[in-house]
């Protein structure tokens, strides 16, 4: 096993005039980006705990670690449970470079497993993966953002970009056609991440890998029937992906199947404690399917708050099964999304893309699994 790796300023902040102006997570990353290609960190080696780090910066360990991840995203070190976060070696790449642009990455928990697939499969093919700085903070501007990732990987001319389209923008539509455009027009083919960069039904040109936003909609809605539901509405935050509207008409499908007229689709915020009132007397639902678990998990606050109980007066589900669902006051009915198994598949789409450029465009979708737990009436967790 190599040795403790010592971060001096001397060695690795050179650079540190022109680094001023970015976040500090950048400059950590930058830093020690620059120690392991200058060798001063070789392959074993043990970088500086997160502590350490953070005192050196002035940073708080989250904003290290932030820094971390993304090194090993890009192969270059491994972080191994209570021991540290070590070198790798380098390994010569005969394959592909390629980009991620996810600019809401921090704001769902699926892509982060999402992007571990991607370089666990990238790895085994001798392909290269750039983190680049997709995540960012709630001030930063997700638009700018894109667009600047977008340039750099263009500069680069990497062989294919994994894009997430943005969301909860406004002419979200436009700037993700934009950006699908720009990297085409260059060479650099495209695979879609979870979304389509237009609103459904309209379908772009571009292969997508994703779950079956659709056919979820459906069970969940199936599911909710099956228990004995009569009036469930679905609700969803205004600008949302065109993965909602999907699985909204999932819903409908499976609402109308049943012989009743499903309602339209409600838009807002989840928090607005006068909004949801005013919905729940509109429309007196026994249910309500949300489009996401962090608008569901909104949304059982604000119904607490105006005096409604889950599940007893309402059942509340969700998408996506994110880490606290099951660890609410009140666990959360969910679709639990195969992650990694999107991840891999990911590589394998932009691989046959690259070596069958003028196949039709694809959409690539995985099964997702029922997880029932309490807010849709089950004293029981179980996994359909």
């Amino acid at each position: 096993m190599g040795h403790l790796v010592i971060v001096k300023e001397s060695e690795v902040q050179l650079e540190a005039a022109g680094n001023r102006g970015l976040p500090k997570y950048q400059q950590i990353l930058i830093d020690l980006r620059r120690l392991i290609a200058i060798g001063k960190a070789k392959a074993g080696d043990r970088l500086p705990s997160e502590n350490d780090l953070g005192e050196q910066y002035g940073v708080s360990r989250l904003t290290v670690q932030r820094a971390l991840k993304e090194l090993q995203f890009e192969g270059m070190v491994e972080r191994r449970a209570g021991s540290g976060t070590y070198v790798l070696p380098k390994k010569k790449c005969h394959g592909h470079l390629f980009g991620l642009l996810i600019p809401g990455l921090g704001e769902t928990e699926i892509f982060e497993p999402m992007c571990q697939g991607m370089a666990k499969a990238g790895r085994r093919g001798g392909h290269a993966l750039l983190w680049g700085h997709s995540t960012q903070s709630e001030d930063e501007d997700k638009e700018f953002l894109a667009h600047q990732l977008c340039d750099d990987y263009i500069t680069r001319r990497v062989s294919g970009v994994f894009f997430a389209p943005l969301e909860a923008v406004p002419n979200k539509d436009a700037i993700n056609c934009l950006i699908a455009e720009r990297l085409s027009h260059a060479g650099i083919a495209v695979v879609l991440l979870d979304r389509c960069i237009y609103s459904w039904p309209t379908r772009s040109r571009f292969d997508l890998v994703g779950i079956d936003n659709v056919r979820g909609g459906y069970v969940m809605a199936n599911h909710l029937l099956n228990q004995g539901v009569a009036r469930p509405i679905f609700f969803a935050r205004p600008n949302v992906a065109s993965t909602v509207d999907r699985r909204y008409a999932g819903f409908v499908e499976a609402v109308r199947a049943r012989g009743l007229e499903p309602s339209p689709a409600f838009f807002g915020n989840p928090a607005d404690k006068d909004f949801i009132e005013r919905i729940i007397a509109k429309a007196s639902p026994d249910a309500i399917v949300c489009a996401n678990d962090a608008t569901a998990v909104k949304l059982m606050q604000t119904l607490e708050v105006i005096g409604i109980q889950v599940p007893n007066d309402i059942k509340i589900t969700g998408f996506d099964d994110v880490r606290y669902s099951d660890h609410l006051r009140v666990p959360l009915t969910s679709l639990r999304q195969p992650c990694q198994d999107l991840g891999e598949t990911a590589i394998d789409a932009m691989l046959s893309r690259l070596a069958h450029p003028d196949l039709p465009a694809r959409d690539i979708l995985l099964d997702c699994k029922l997880v029932v737990r309490v807010s849709c009436g089950s004293a029981h967790c179980l996994t359909c």
